[in-house]
């Protein structure tokens, strides 16, 4: 017996011990009290969840002492600055059996806790961690606060109704607004089958788009609607979640836009492509033509509907197809034509306006007699033009010399190399500025103020004054005086001034074979508030009598054929309406004197740079470079990298929008006269496929000449810098067009 009940003893101890490994796996803080609520055990879970009293934690430790100290010590959030108070409510009735207490922890642990009590009269303290758990219904309450909060905001009524009964669960401000205080979707119905065939659509297909029907709304009245619906289980029952927009206005618009066509003195017209059937036609259609029902007898020669119409169902549209029609009182006239080829209730529709073309055909054959006085202007026009395709063409060569010129310059350290390169980079630049003379002297805008350095303005005039016909007989100098101020001037008006002085000046001396130098000088008024600009000469000078006309329309002291008096008072009234005076001085030792005086910019205040005015780090930025001209575009791709920027190139527009599905982009620079899709094409695509990078869309392009360019650019407006650019050109415009996307998207 002594054996057997050792047996017994060691098999207890050896429960025991599996039971308590089993209590120490577990992921819940367990501890155990005997019957005078003292410690027997716990698990090490239960250590970890109390760390500020963890020592005490130990065999014999009263329960109630360790709330108490826990207490003290900080262990719960709760009771943190009212220690007393806290301890006294938890402890007043004892250990809470049969309870389930969340207590906050100070480790930022939200503890769900459970006394559950033992036969032998002590009890057992369940402590499971359900922060992740309460964290997740805090994210749901937010993301359904937010839902809601988005749908209380939306200006459309939103409805969410039962399908099986129309009971409404959620309906938006604006829905109570449109419906009133209805408490069922069937209330919102003309017709109870309008609903169920509504619900069925939905049923059928999860879905409704653009649903057209007529609902009563919070006056009791009809009302036209187009709704978007949606179903969704919720809580086991499927729900119907319904968008809709009140049309009733729309209905007025449409009243009053075809009283407005009806009304408008135009002739249009809306007929059947195939038939010729008329659908539609203003009362000036019917004065026009007269009540006819079918458009074919609109036409002089019944073919010349079949061209018309080929013509509309291959390009869609015909702007100005002219043709002889018979008018109202069946005379035969000549109109024109433009409409658009529409699907209007699943057929082809013409949308068209006729115009009548007897008073313009008359005023054409008037003008017609007028064109020997446009002959000279079709001649400036080709001379700008010629000039602009030049300029073109040099540009992109011009680039890459004075970029690789400039970044040459910056890298190397040698004074004899950098003394070459400064020759080479000097010679480009000059090249550069007439390239840009160029393009001014083609230009042909209105007025464009701004502030100017008259420093650069002369430095233009006289590198395109040394490349004109006689510039080489002459040797022309320019000394501007140091700091000069900015005058507010259009840049290219007032360059063609000093260019037409210059001009005259050699012609004069070329003409007469006297003298041979042309000073112009540049200081700052006395006063302080004008900028004075003199371009002397030491030619033949001006005639006495002469010098009171010189600024004279038309007169001139040139062979007939020689000139057309109209250079200086071009230069006059550019002058003047710069607010500024132009001036023939008297030249003590001959020759001729012009002296110009402009007025001193306003001073602006310049504003100090603040952080987020600060360039940030181009480390992470990624730039996409689209260029023809491919060594134009390696150039620009390592001035860019080595501003830190990361950079792909593209010569191709399918390419770069290939890549800029996988790849973000912080700023696309691009090209536009291009083979394929031209820059105008790919910004087409940026703005369709990629609505987010327009914002971060420029272009660098040698061509602002063209109409269509200047037109796109006007209309896309987007920054842009012109070819030839340097480094630091192409740098500033980066980071500005950057800075200005950065503060678009905020």
């Amino acid at each position: 017996m002594k054996t057997d009940h050792s047996e017994d003893l060691r098999n207890q101890v050896s429960s025991t011990d599996l039971l308590w490994d089993a209590i120490d796996a577990l992921a819940d803080g367990i501890a155990l009290y005997d019957s005078d609520h003292r410690l027997v055990g716990c698990n090490p879970r239960y250590r970890e969840l109390f760390p500020k009293i963890e020592e005490e934690l130990i065999a014999g430790a009263q329960w109630e002492d360790l709330m108490r100290l826990g207490a003290i010590r900080g262990q719960y959030l709760d009771a943190i600055g009212q220690e007393d108070t806290w301890l006294e409510n938890r402890l007043r009735h004892g250990v809470p059996f049969d309870q389930k207490i969340e207590l906050n922890l100070a480790q930022g642990i939200v503890c769900n806790i459970q006394y559950s009590r033992t036969s032998r009269g002590g009890f057992v303290v369940v402590n499971s961690d359900v922060t992740q758990a309460r964290q997740a219904e805090a994210v749901a309450r937010e993301q359904e606060t937010i839902l809601r909060t988005v749908l209380d905001a939306s200006p459309t009524a939103v409805v969410m109704a039962r399908i099986s009964d129309g009971k409404i669960l959620y309906r938006s401000p604006d829905a109570i607004k449109f419906y009133g205080d209805t408490k069922n979707a069937l209330d919102h119905y003309v017709h109870s089958e309008d609903r169920a065939r509504y619900v069925e659509a939905l049923k059928t297909h999860g879905r409704v788009d653009d649903y057209r029907i007529a609902l009563i709304n919070a006056d009791g009245q009809p009302c036209a609607t187009t709704s978007w619906g949606r179903t969704v289980e919720y809580e086991g029952d499927l729900y119907a979640i319904t968008a809709i927009m009140d049309l009733s206005q729309q209905q007025e618009r449409e009243t009053m836009i075809r009283e407005v066509v009806e009304a408008c003195p135009t002739a249009i017209q809306m007929t059947r492509a195939d038939t010729g059937e008329v659908l539609f036609s203003s009362p000036e259609t019917a004065s026009l033509f007269g009540r006819i029902e079918n458009a074919k007898l609109y036409y002089a020669d019944p073919e010349t509907r079949e061209r018309y119409l080929e013509k509309l169902r291959l390009h869609g549209e015909v702007s100005d197809f002219k043709a002889e029609y018979i008018n109202a009182d069946g005379k035969k006239f000549w109109g024109s034509i433009a409409a658009r080829l529409i699907r209007y209730n699943g057929e082809d529709v013409i949308v068209s306006h006729t115009r009548d073309l007897t008073d313009q055909i008359r005023i054409e054959t008037e003008l017609s007699q007028q064109q020997d006085q446009l002959y000279q202007n079709e001649k400036l026009s080709a001379m700008g033009e010629l000039l602009a395709g030049v300029a073109h063409e040099l540009n992109n060569p011009l680039s890459v010399v004075v970029g690789h010129s400039l970044m040459l310059r910056e890298d190397c350290k040698d004074e004899d190399v950098v003394r070459q390169v400064d020759k080479i980079s000097q010679a480009a630049e000059r090249c550069a500025r007439i390239v840009r003379t160029f393009l001014t002297m083609a230009r042909q805008e209105p007025a464009k103020m701004q502030q100017v350095d008259m420093g650069e303005i002369l430095h233009t005039a006289v590198d395109v004054a040394r490349f004109g016909e006689g510039g080489d007989d002459s040797t022309i100098t320019f000394e501007p005086a140091d700091d000069l101020p900015l005058v507010m001037a259009d840049p290219d008006q007032i360059t063609q001034v000093f260019i037409n002085l210059i001009l005259n000046a050699e012609h004069a001396m070329r003409d007469s074979g006297k003298g041979e130098r042309i000073a112009i000088t540049a200081r700052r008024a006395t006063d302080g508030h004008a900028l004075v600009v003199r371009v002397t000469d030491d030619g033949p000078g001006i005639a006495e009598e002469h010098r009171g006309r010189i600024f004279e329309p038309f007169f001139t002291t040139k062979e007939m054929g020689e000139g057309t008096g109209l250079g200086r008072a071009m230069c006059h009234r550019i002058v003047q309406s710069h607010r500024g005076a132009i001036r023939l001085l008297p030249a003590t030792r001959g020759g001729t004197v012009f002296e110009v005086t402009l007025p001193v910019a306003p001073k602006t205040e310049l504003k100090a740079p603040t952080e987020t005015d600060k360039p940030k780090s181009t480390a992470k930025v990624r730039l996409l470079i689209l260029d023809e001209a491919t060594d134009v575009a390696a150039l620009n791709a390592e001035i860019l990298e080595r501003a830190g920027y990361s950079v792909d190139v593209f010569d191709d527009a399918g390419a770069a929008l290939e890549s800029m599905k996988s790849k973000d982009y912080g700023l696309v620079i691009s090209d536009l006269n291009m083979p394929g899709i031209d820059g105008r094409g790919f910004f087409d695509h940026i703005r369709q496929d990629f609505p987010h990078l327009v914002s971060r869309t420029g272009f660098v392009t040698g061509d602002t000449m063209g109409r269509a360019s200047q037109q796109f650019l006007g209309e896309a407006k987007r920054p842009f810098i012109e070819k030839p650019v340097s480094p630091k050109e192409l740098r500033t415009f980066v980071s500005n067009t950057l800075a200005q996307a950065a503060q678009a998207s905020a």
